[in-house]
């Protein structure tokens, strides 16, 4: 082995390491860190950004606003791409830091990779104290990075040169594991990020991490088999598994060999198109009346790459049959063992493919199938009559908005969303017709991530068209990233709805004895309550003044030429639309449990209560 060395700062050696990193799977490979994002500022402008000058040409760099945003973006990206390529984000030591944190949180709990290289303060202690730095009276090697250990898969303190060496490598290995995978946080204290050292040549060799797809254990597999004969009633529960294994042909395959009806999360939306006589679409708290009934008669359910989140399960009561039992596929044992489930821990794609071929001939019962197509025929008319618009002249509803986009995207336009009543609407109503059009991150939840992944989603496709749905709550908590989609040159489409406040939590207030209380954009009034006209906000004049193309919808048909319009533009675009407020979602088909004020004065609350403790009371332990 040679022992040439080349002299380089840390900083210098980590962009060049990053830029020689790829992964690979079924022979295909892939830029692992592909580019970086950075806000520049005490701590890396003159580490790592020099670093990114100096190999500008190896790797791309992409400025963006806000540090948050720049990790949704990157997960966006990595989304898109099935996990095979990320991107790094560097900041610098101070706000810029602890500005990671939301964004890894969203990135590890929706099991996505990305790349954190926050600044830190000196190794050294040399200037001490300095400049941003979190002082602590007996912990002195604690900085504010700390606060991004509990949020990252692996987080290292690179406080010597020779250290990056194994910390690069460790964190090219947990990126590139899809059972492992998450936030990466390498923080760097600026000094060492100048130092220089003489690195071996084999450091900055091309190296290739192969992303796994470890085949079903045998015995496992047995078992399997046995349980899915053994059902009279079996149902396929799709997580975001399926999507990251790309194993929607495996899917599909299955589910035409056997019958098994599928409904799915909101990771897994888009497993099965939506036409497919199968696809009983979400399942859940926001799920079909049709997939939320065959759930509570299900007597084993198979969950294909899923974290059974309590929206899944309906907070433990939507799986009602007296002997249902479970049988999970999924890469990640933690997952897999979850409701006491028989396990096959294996790629979800491996996995079906094995069963299929031990399964051949194996159907379910005809009466079943023909149970389940017909409540499927029943609920695509409940999706026509949310979307359809008998006054075209009419301020559209929020489901009519859906309707219009319907029926402007093409096949694989992705559409994007996070958090507000949106999700509830698109998990009931969105007739996803290839793997990746329906983009929603329901993990975290994070209002404002629709913008930046629109942004990293574009740059991952940038043939594709992108659609970013926000209402005005998410839209006014990080807007700033419209200004890096100019900058970038990229044509995302925003579907900005405006409502007057938070629609979504506003209901659930209501539900749990809340009132409504601050959910509302409303003038305050003398007793402290809100009320009144709308505040005076032009939501559309601030994305114009950021540098977007905007078009006001004040009509059912002014909305849809203005998507047809903005979908044709080359240029990034804002359909701006006032809905009427009127609830024309389907209600909600399983419960959820958001916990209500067990002794209360009011009478709102004391009957919120009285509903809580009859639902609460079908809770199961699946044991």
């Amino acid at each position: 082995m040679s022992t040439t060395t080349v002299r380089l700062t840390v900083a210098q050696a980590l962009v060049r390491f990053l830029s020689a990193q790829y992964t690979e799977r079924d022979g295909e490979r892939h830029r692992l860190i592909a580019g970086t994002w950075g806000i520049f500022g005490h701590g890396n402008v003159a580490g790592i950004g020099q670093a990114l000058i100096e190999y500008a040409g190896d790797m791309p760099y992409h400025q963006g606003r806000n540090e948050q945003s720049m990790v949704h973006a990157a997960v966006g990206y990595a989304r898109q791409l099935n996990r095979l390529s990320a991107q790094a984000v560097t900041t610098s030591i101070g706000p810029g830091a602890t500005n990671l944190v939301t964004g890894a949180a969203l990135a590890t709990i929706n099991r996505l990779p990305v790349l954190l290289l926050p600044g830190d303060y000196f190794a050294s202690h040399a200037p001490d104290p300095l400049l941003q730095q979190l002082e602590h009276p007996v912990e002195a090697d604690v900085s504010v990075n700390d606060t991004l250990r509990p949020v990252s898969r692996y987080f290292d303190r690179v406080t010597r040169p020779e250290a990056l060496i194994p910390s690069a490598l460790n964190a090219m290995r947990v990126l590139a594991d899809p059972a492992e995978t998450g936030a990466v946080t390498l923080a760097l204290p600026q000094d060492v990020q100048a130092e220089a050292y003489d690195w071996p040549e084999e450091f900055f060799a091309e190296r290739i991490w192969r992303v796994r797809r470890p085949a079903p254990d045998p015995a496992e597999l047995t078992e399997a088999v046995r349980a899915i004969r053994a059902a009279e009633r079996p149902l396929i529960v799709a997580g975001g598994g399926v999507h990251h294994s790309e194993a929607e042909d495996a899917l599909k395959s299955f589910v035409e060999a056997t019958g098994i009806p599928v409904a799915s999360t909101q990771a897994g939306k888009g497993s099965l198109r939506h036409d497919h006589p199968a696809d009983l679409g979400g399942i859940g708290h926001t799920g079909t009346a049709v997939a939320d009934d065959l759930a509570r008669t299900a007597d084993l359910v198979i969950g294909v790459g899923t974290r059974y989140t309590d929206f899944t399960t309906a907070s433990g009561t939507l799986f009602q049959h007296p002997g249902v039992r479970f049988l999970n596929l999924n890469i990640t044992a933690f997952d897999a063992h979850k409701l006491a489930a028989r396990t096959v821990v294996a790629d979800a794609r491996a996995a079906l493919e094995a069963l299929g071929e031990a399964l051949a001939g194996d159907r379910v019962d005809p009466g079943y199938e023909a149970e389940y197509r017909a409540g499927k025929e029943r609920w695509d008319q409940v999706v026509e009559a949310a979307y359809r618009a008998d006054d075209e002249n009419a301020v559209p509803t929020q489901t009519q908005v859906l309707g219009a986009l319907d029926a402007v995207v093409g096949d694989d336009d992705v559409v994007i969303n996070a958090a507000g009543s949106l999700p509830g609407d698109l998990h009931k109503l969105w007739r996803a017709r290839s793997p990746r059009q329906y983009h929603l991150e329901y993990g975290y939840s994070c209002m404002g991530y629709e913008i930046p992944a629109g942004i990293g989603v574009q740059q991952a496709a940038p043939d594709t068209v992108v659609w970013s749905l926000v209402g005005d709550g998410t839209y006014l908590m990080m807007p700033t990233e419209i200004v890096t989609a100019v900058q970038e040159g990229l044509p995302v489409k925003l579907v900005l709805i405006q409502n007057h406040g938070y629609a979504s939590i506003g209901g659930l207030s209501e539900s749990v004895g809340g009132e409504r209380f601050g959910t509302a954009y409303r003038y305050r009034v003398a007793d402290g309550t809100f009320s009144g006209a709308p505040l005076p906000v032009d939501l559309a004049a601030n994305a114009a003044s950021l540098g977007m193309d905007v078009l006001r919808a004040k009509t059912v048909r002014e909305l849809r030429k203005a998507l047809g319009t903005a979908r044709a533009s080359g240029r990034a675009t804002c359909v701006h639309v006032e809905t009427d407020p009127s609830p024309t979602a389907p209600p909600a088909e399983a419960w959820w449990d958001v916990p209500v004020a067990e002794t209360a004065s009011r009478a709102a609350a004391v009957r919120a209560r009285e509903s809580y403790d009859r639902q609460v009371a079908d809770r199961r332990r699946h044991l």
